[in-house]
């Protein structure tokens, strides 16, 4: 915790000149943007592994009209055809999975009060008037929803918001689009995740408004790179269903 401190000290000192009093929380964009370039070549094989798994759809529904009277036997089918052409179905969590060490420093960084036995200091840094160690609550409690703290939150779920709907219409495309290929038939199990599938990019709302103003920050530009990212590596891959998890 230590070392993370020093570290968010040092590249806010070094963003200070353009960023003055929200230095800090610039040093944590900045942060997010450097563990996601490290990350980005996971996202890119996850790409490539959409794709494998794209081709395989044909034979899938083979498999499904085979079996269709038994599911059990479907599931071990469509894992072993995956084991087969060594297609792995969870490969497109890696992402998300890589950048959870990195938000949960974040978030305890943020969420104490001391680090190493002395005071933590980054809990005087703030985004223009909110403390980036506030929550939500606590800028509703300060001055509501329009005054100083509040308007910076707003101005977070605008951003969430935009965000969200542009998954959300994008991942209702992507699965009306491998429909056909698919035969119009779901994998026994999967039925109601897909149906609120679309929806689970708004759920990163919710965590921007429990979890400290830092981490916050951490999620609204991992989730932000995530849409840009995924629409370029995918932009060729009508039906590949995009990644829902909130730090992707």
């Amino acid at each position: 915790m230590s070392v993370f401190a020093r570290l968010v000290e040092h590249l806010a000192d070094l963003l200070q000149p353009l960023f003055h009093a929200s230095a800090a929380a610039a040093a944590i964009v900045l942060f997010t943007a450097l563990v996601r370039l490290l990350v980005h070549p996971l996202s890119r094989a996850a790409a490539r592994g959409q794709r494998e798994r794209a081709k395989l759809q044909p034979r899938i529904a083979e498999l499904r009209k085979k079996h269709a009277k038994d599911p059990e036997k479907l599931q071990k089918a469509v894992l072993a055809l995956h084991a087969e052409e060594k297609v792995s179905p969870l490969s497109g969590c890696l992402p998300s999975l890589f950048q959870l060490p990195a938000f949960f420093l974040l978030y305890h960084l943020f969420s104490s009060s001391t680090i190493g036995g002395e005071a933590n200091a980054l809990l005087d840094h703030r985004l223009f008037a909110a403390p980036l160690g506030d929550r939500w609550a606590d800028a509703l409690g300060g001055g509501g929803v329009f005054g100083a703290s509040g308007l910076v939150y707003l101005g977070l779920f605008a951003v969430v918001a935009v965000v969200a709907t542009f998954n959300y219409l994008r991942t209702k495309r992507m699965m009306a689009a491998s429909a056909p290929v698919a035969g119009g038939e779901q994998v026994p199990g999967l039925a109601s995740v897909n149906k609120i599938m679309p929806f689970m990019s708004f759920f990163t709302l919710f965590t921007v408004a429990v979890v400290p103003l830092a981490a916050a920050l951490y999620v609204v530009t991992s989730t932000t790179w995530s849409a840009v990212e995924r629409a370029v590596l995918y932009r060729d891959m009508p039906g590949a269903a995009p990644a829902t998890a909130a730090l992707v």
